[in-house]
Formats: C-alpha cells, structure tokens, sequence
C-alpha cells in the first residue's frame, strides 16, 4: 500500500508543491502548521479532482487561514510579589459547521506555529465527530508545572480577563488541553462568570458540581481505545491478550491504559518529560491507581513508579539517541498520548520490526510525516490523531449540550454514545477511504472525511 503523499507525479502534485510554497511563504519558521497542512492536502487529490468546485472556489487557499488570530500579554504576579508576564492566544479557526472548540494549552514550548497547527486539525476533528462545532485552539506559554495553586489562579484569572471578550457558549469554548486541567478551568470559569455575570457553557471540562459532564476526564483516552478496536474488529481481532505500549502519564495516558486493561490488554509502559518506565507484568488496575494518584494529586515523576513497584524498570530520557528506545519493546499495540512528533520514523521502524500492528494516537500528531508513511506503506491499522483521538472534543460537545438543557446525563449514557460516535468516526474514514480506492488507509480517509463536510459548508455559505 501506498500513501497519497506528494511523492506522485500528477498535475495535482505540482499544485500542491505550488500551494505548499505559497504557505511556507506566507507562515515561516511554523514547521508544526506547515506539516499539518500539507498532511491534509496531500490526501485530497481524489476530491479535488472529483469536486474541480473546491479548486475554483480557493477552498485550500481559504481553509488554511484562521478566520481570526488573538495574541495578548497575560500579566501576573507570583508569590513572592515579582510581576511576571507571559503570551496568551486563541485561535479562532473555522466557523463554518458550528462555533469555535478546541483547548486550551499552558506549556513553555506554546507558539503560533503548535497552536496553528493544533487549531487547523481541529477543524477536521470536530467535523469528523458529525457534532456542530468547528475549530480553534489557544493558551500561553506558562508553565503551570511548580507554581502553587496561588500562582496558578492568578495567571488564570488574569489570561480569562483578556480572552472573555472573545469566548461565549454560541461563539468560542475552550477546553483544557496540556497544562490546563480541572483545577485551570475552575478558576478561569469563575473569573469568566465574574466579570459577565452569567452562568453559561462557556467552558468544557468543568467539574460536576457546577456544569461537567461524566466521562469528559476519560473520554480521549477511552475513544483512542474505542477506535482503535473497531479497526481490530475488522480484522476479527479484540484487546484480549494483546500487549500494548503506551507514552505519557497524563490524563490521556491514563484513561488509555485504564479502557485497555477493561477489555482484557495489558499496557507495559508509561512515560513522561524525565523517561520511561516498563513493567513486564502489566499496569494493573490497583497500580494505575497509585500513578494516579501519583501524577494527579502528587505531581511526581514516573520514576517513583519504582519505589513502589520494584519489579519494574526505569529508563531516563536520552535526547541524543537518534530514537525512543521505548518505542522498540515487543508488543503488539501502541498508543502515543504524550505530545506531538513524539514518534520518528526510526522509531515506527522499530514498532513494526517488534510486531506493534496497531497504533492509535491519543495525542495530537505524534508520528512525524516520514513515520506516518512507514505505517501506512506497511499496511497496518494506524489511526491518526485527528480520528483516534476526536472522543474529547466529542464528550465537550455532549457538555454543551448538556449545559444547554441544564441537564446531566448518566454515566453509561455518555459513554455509550461516546462509543457510537468513534464507531462512526471510524466507519466515515473506511468509507471515505474506500471510495477513493485507497482502502485501508485510515490517514487519507480522515482527512477526506473531515475536509468534505467543512468544505461543503463553506461553499454554501459564500466568501466569508
């Protein structure tokens, strides 16, 4: 199998080597942006020649640019009085089948180009849900790791007095994302209802108490899981037995493992910014709990893992190795849910070479484009982020809806529909796949699937 990348040597590659030049003209020094874009354009030449309308009407030209981009300081003062100061942002980036959704990301490595890029794949995440939201993505370069609660609230409080001008539950709502979690949300909704006054769905991810939904903590990890057995199932295979690697220990990461020891797999590794642990006998229930504890209440490192599971084994991080040693254990499943490009096409040599036959990506492009065409040219069931790990947003628009409604509903109600929405997900990319004779290749009909319907929208709504 091959992939429609631009390695072929049809009129629609010299377009898109064309189109491609035009966009690095016009975003340089953003590679994260530029390797998004090009990943969904390189998929298209099948659509593009059977809908010339997309071409005339400058439908790439068009979607690869934010509808709006807001850039601001964020002043803030810590706990030893010092004024600080960071950059916040928000990316409003396609309106044209629903308002703004996407997260919002605090981490020091936060820039124009990851949230660009972050924010153009949400557009096609959100339209492959078949929910009514289109993209966006935002965040500052803060660091919430170290800073006490304090700290943390008054960077919130002070990055919502700028960005609630701009937000609003039939505009623009935010999510977390890395960074921000329960603790972020809580004191950026309460700031948000401090200065409108209004008690409205603005924000997702909130805690039960005050307008959260059940399963939105579990639902990106447990969709990465729910896609990546319906693409086992086509092959008449499930989770039991299977050996499964999988990066991060965050809250993707976590609910990963946890939906994948339910169905009968056992995970051997978790990872996060200090190394990597590898734990033969599987990550059990009982000791995911205590790395839950460990990183959610105790911040620590995964290191510690081994103080209290001396079985196992830790590996520090090596930023001279050409690859992540992590990513070369025998297994059979893999679930990259740390960060993007986390994976490089060494280390998918490795993956196949120790018979990984599965991967499902809980984090937001983590393979690279070169390790992306080792997948697909291998044949294997590879799920792309924006299909394998579309279950968040897709539980943040059951938050909506359910904030709407001043409703709650139950928890196996909202995982059930969770599950129904990456069994469509994941049959839009099959057929959309299909259709084009590119079968098997998950990459391409994500990209179609999502693109269509955006595209489309966009059409009949005029040059707006």
């Amino acid at each position: 199998m091959t992939t429609t990348c631009c390695r072929s040597t049809s009129p629609y590659s010299q377009f898109i080597q064309d189109f491609m030049g035009g966009v690095t003209e016009r975003n340089p020094y953003e590679p994260e942006f530029l390797q998004a874009v090009q990943e969904v354009v390189c998929s298209l030449e099948g659509v593009m020649n059977s809908k010339p309308q997309y071409l005339s009407g400058n439908i790439l030209q068009r979607i690869v640019e934010p509808e709006r981009v807001i850039h601001f300081r964020v002043p803030w003062v810590n706990d030893a009085g010092e004024v600080k100061v960071n950059r916040g942002y928000r990316i409003e980036f396609n309106s044209a089948i629903g308002p703004y959704k996407g997260g919002l990301r605090f981490h020091p490595s936060v820039n124009l180009s990851i949230l660009k890029f972050l924010g153009f794949e949400q557009v096609f995440k959100n339209s492959l849900t078949t929910l009514p939201m289109g993209g966006g993505k935002g965040g500052a370069d803060f660091n919430p790791k170290g800073k006490s609660d304090g700290e943390v609230m008054r960077f919130c409080q002070s990055f919502m007095s700028e960005l609630f001008r701009h937000i609003g539950p039939d505009t623009d709502i935010p999510a977390g994302d890395i960074g921000v979690g329960a603790r972020e949300i809580g004191y950026m909704f309460g700031e948000y209802k401090k200065l409108t006054n209004t008690f409205v769905g603005v924000l997702t991810g909130r805690g039960l108490e005050w307008g959260g939904s059940l399963i939105r903590p579990e639902a990106t990890g447990y969709g990465c899981v729910y896609f990546a057995a319906e693409m086992l199932a086509t092959r008449g295979e499930t989770f039991e037995g299977k050996t499964c690697l999988v990066s991060g220990s965050g809250n993707v990461a976590q609910f990963t493992c946890e939906k994948i020891n339910d169905l009968g797999g056992k995970v051997v590794t978790l990872s996060d910014s200090s190394g990597w642990i590898f734990d033969g006998d599987g990550i059990t229930p009982e000791k995911l709990a205590w790395v839950m504890d460990l990183k959610n209440n105790r911040r620590g490192r995964i290191s510690e893992y081994l103080t209290q599971f001396p079985n196992a084994e830790f590996h520090e991080r090596n930023d001279s190795l050409d690859h992540n040693p992590m990513w070369a254990v025998d297994a059979d499943c893999a679930f990259p849910s740390a960060t993007q490009n986390e994976i490089n096409a060494t280390d998918a040599d490795n993956l196949l070479r120790n018979n990984v036959c599965v991967v499902s990506e809980g984090a937001n492009m983590p393979s690279t484009a070169e390790a992306q065409n080792v997948f697909v040219d291998a044949g294997i069931l590879y799920g792309p982020a924006k299909a394998a790990n579309a279950g968040g947003v897709a539980v943040s628009g059951f938050e909506m809806a359910q904030a709407s409604q001043r409703l709650y509903w139950a928890r196996e109600e909202v995982d059930d529909k969770l599950r129904q929405i990456m069994s469509r997900i994941h049959q839009q990319c099959v057929d959309a796949s299909n259709e084009f004779g590119i079968e098997g290749n998950y990459v391409d009909g994500a990209n179609i699937a999502g693109f269509v319907k955006v595209a489309d929208a966009m059409m009949a709504q005029g040059i707006v």
